[in-house]
């Protein structure tokens, strides 16, 4: 619990904005999109999705299947509780969608579906086709059953583990993006980020959430970032992203957002 809180202070004292920044690519990503101050029209879906949400009577039994909850101990959740206290939040939410809309996302896999919150902040880009995966099946179904309320005919929600899904990936198939949002465990996001490496194309985006969540976690980011596929590395703080830009010097930046 303490881990992320103890590691703010040095990440902000090493991190920085737009200036000073020597990566063309990089600086045009930061200014045009992880500062965009557009109102985008899905930022309104989804708040009011999220709200939804929030106001939820449902109670479900939630399967952890990863590190756990800092927040629950009790298997029995209400939808509202885990909508404010787990969901993606309004902020990584919008940073999300408008990163599908500057790199133009087409095909993209989330590892974490939850109550579908950071699903939707992808899938509100029309022509994006999601895949998404979750193995708690109540919780899932939470999820699918606003996909649906929403029409989102574009989203594959499967029900499984994630190393499950992974295995049964055709080598051939390639993401724009992939989110991995759930198994906050070191030594299994460094096997996903392995198993996931023959399904990226030289402009994918991988995304990894919560990489300060613990000691752990810090240090399968510290690892993934210096894979030789790996050429630049995005630490937001909250989220890891890393690019596989062959064309690029290799960098590694820390970007306050």
């Amino acid at each position: 619990m303490w881990y992320p809180i103890k590691s703010y202070l040095p990440y902000l004292l090493n991190s920085q904005n737009q200036h000073g920044l020597h990566s063309p690519f990089v600086y045009k990503l930061v200014t045009e999109c992880f500062y965009d101050t557009s109102d985008f029209e899905g930022y309104l879906v989804w708040k009011k999705f999220q709200k939804q949400l929030l106001k939820s009577k449902e109670t479900i039994e939630v399967k952890d299947f990863g590190a756990g909850s800092r927040v629950f101990s009790s298997a029995e959740r209400k939808v509202s509780a885990i909508a404010k206290n787990a969901g993606t939040t309004y902020k990584r939410a919008k940073l999300l969608h408008r990163l599908t809309h500057y790199l133009k996302i087409k095909n993209a896999l989330e590892l974490g579906t939850s109550l579908g919150l950071g699903s939707l902040a992808m899938a509100l880009k029309p022509e994006l086709e999601l895949t998404t995966v979750e193995a708690c099946p109540q919780t899932a179904q939470v999820a699918k059953n606003n996909f649906d309320a929403l029409q989102l005919t574009k989203v594959t929600s499967e029900v499984c583990t994630f190393k499950d899904y992974l295995k049964s990936l055709s080598s051939h198939t390639k993401f724009d993006l992939v989110f991995v949002d759930g198994h906050h465990d070191g030594e299994a996001t460094y096997t996903y980020f392995e198993r996931l490496l023959p399904h990226h194309h030289n402009d994918s985006v991988f995304i990894f959430d919560d990489i300060y969540w613990s000691k752990d976690m810090q240090e399968a980011w510290k690892k993934i970032i210096q894979h030789p596929a790996v050429k630049v590395s995005i630490d937001t703080f909250y989220w890891g992203l890393v690019f596989f830009r062959k064309e690029q010097v290799k960098q590694d930046f820390k970007i306050r957002v």
